[in-house]
């Protein structure tokens, strides 16, 4: 009788859909702790989720710790025909998975599969395989918010409707405490393990929870149904507003259990859609959450295996060479920096700190801004935002870091550098009523950091741009700026933003 072969699921893998029924074998991998700087909740999100995966199957799934993956697979006789993956994760379990000789089953926990979007993909220049462009293409395959040949509502997208500024006067939107789970002994076990570590010499990213994430699958979808029931209404509208008491917003957070693979995205497409034709959710908001799962995040994982494994580390169109500051790789929030002294930046990383997590937004239009604005490193930052977020994995981070947030692909992701003064954050945040800094003024001494620091970045990467068509306009206004020579000063002997 042929024996069936074991199956190594990663820990973005944990759902269903991952699992067949044959043997599983799950690795807790402590050296990758030890080699790449960690959040300290994420490291607990990732062991917590092994650890309740291998005792929800009983005797079939093994679960081994090891300092090496490859190791823990050869000394169980794991290589050859013996051992399956289903698709792989990253560059690095891909090329693993060629020297043991492993079996690749297609790809799951995504609505297109690489075939689709290779054939969407031949033929454009990279400048051409623009998201919305894909996401129309999913839509008209899927028949998704679709009404015949038409899309509901007569759109494709309704991001114009979800840009409303956070209620005036509000410290938060109101909306109950996000779901939470209930820690067990195996949290309990994981946090010792973790002070171990630290005893031991590994360093973490931020500090200790409690966790805030699912981590099972039952933990997935009822973090599930409490967005639909309680944020989804409010998503779209609020999509881009920050708050600075209000972290989580109407956002989901599903992002969490999707990357551990506990939810598939069409369970939750097919949810918000259903809501929406039952007349409990609008369309705005279901098309947003639609848009960002099988437009933006299918995109992002096929542009990480299309754009190759050197993308990230080859990727530096505007020459940023300034490393991270020592506080982002310390993210303490209980001694927040001295240099950190405006109220966005500071809070934002802050609740990084503290949890791991930041919305879309803050990530974009407040740490990646910055980072931009100041020129750091693009794969430093992707590394950063790797290690710093509970939702950070290998093919997550290197199109929105080195792609969207920093133009460092020369626009593949995105059209043109995602930069922007102070103005914005007045508009899109309450984080400016408390800032000692003025988001009106470029220069001088209460001079609003993104605001100059705008100003600053046209000037540093002029050359590199000024081919940009929709940059014209911000260079035009550059050149027109009386200032513009003290301003570039003055931001060249920056130490506190």
């Amino acid at each position: 009788m042929t024996t069936a072969p074991t199956r190594w699921l990663t820990a973005e893998q944990l759902g269903p859909h991952f699992d067949d029924g044959g043997p599983v074998i799950l690795i807790e991998n402590h050296a990758v702790l030890r080699r790449r700087p960690t959040h300290r909740q994420k490291a607990h999100l990732y062991l917590t989720a092994l650890r309740h995966r291998a005792r929800s199957a009983g005797g079939r799934v093994e679960l081994v710790t090891a300092d090496s993956y490859e190791d823990a697979l050869r000394e169980r006789g794991l290589v050859g025909e013996s051992l399956e993956l289903v698709g792989a994760t990253s560059w690095a379990v891909r090329a693993l998975a060629q020297r043991l000789g492993a079996t690749m089953l297609p790809d799951r926990g995504f609505v297109t599969s690489r075939e689709t979007f290779a054939a969407w993909a031949e033929g454009r220049k990279p400048a051409q395989l623009v998201m919305d462009r894909f996401y129309r293409s999913v839509r008209e395959e899927t028949g998704i918010l679709m009404d015949g040949s038409e899309p509901a509502g007569g759109q494709f997208s309704f991001d114009a409707d979800n840009r409303e500024r956070p209620p005036k006067g509000a410290a938060t939107l109101g909306l109950p405490e996000p779901w939470a789970p209930v820690e067990d002994d195996i949290d309990a076990e994981v946090r010792a393990t973790l002070d171990a570590l630290e005893a031991d010499g590994v360093r973490f990213l931020g500090h200790d929870g409690p966790r805030r994430f699912a981590a099972t699958r039952e933990e997935a979808l009822a973090a599930l149904d409490d967005f639909v029931e309680t944020r989804l209404g409010d998503f779209g509208p609020f999509e881009d507003a920050m708050l600075a008491g209000d972290s989580v917003m109407a956002h989901s957070r599903l992002s969490v259990p999707l990357n551990l693979g506990l939810l598939h995205p069409l369970e939750i497409v097919e949810r918000v859609v259903a809501e929406h034709a039952a007349d409990r959710a609008p369309l705005n908001s279901v098309e947003g959450i639609v848009r960002q799962l099988i437009g933006w995040r299918d995109w992002v994982w096929h542009l990480y295996w299309h754009l190759g494994p050197e993308y990230t580390a080859s990727s530096n169109a505007l020459d940023a060479r300034t490393p991270l500051p020592a506080s982002w790789w310390t993210l303490d929030s209980r001694e927040p920096a001295d240099e950190l002294e405006a109220a966005c930046l500071s809070g934002v990383l802050t609740d990084v700190a503290r949890h791991g997590w930041a919305h879309h937004i803050p990530r974009l239009m407040v740490l990646g801004n910055h980072a931009l604005q100041r020129g750091y490193d693009p794969a430093e930052l992707t590394r950063w935002f790797q290690g710093a977020f509970v939702d950070g994995t290998p093919w997550v981070m290197p199109a929105n870091v080195v792609g969207m947030s920093q133009w460092a692909d020369g626009g593949v992701v995105a059209t043109k550098p995602y930069a922007s003064g102070g103005a914005y954050i007045q508009r899109m945040s309450d984080y400016c009523g408390s800032c000692r800094f003025d988001p009106k003024k470029r220069v001088g001494e209460d001079a609003c950091p993104f605001t100059a620091g705008y100003w600053a970045f046209l000037d540093r990467v002029e050359p590199s741009i000024r081919g940009n068509h929709r940059m014209a306009q911000p260079l035009a206004g550059l050149r027109r700026l009386a200032d513009r020579e003290q301003l570039v000063a003055q931001e060249r002997a920056r130490t506190r933003y």
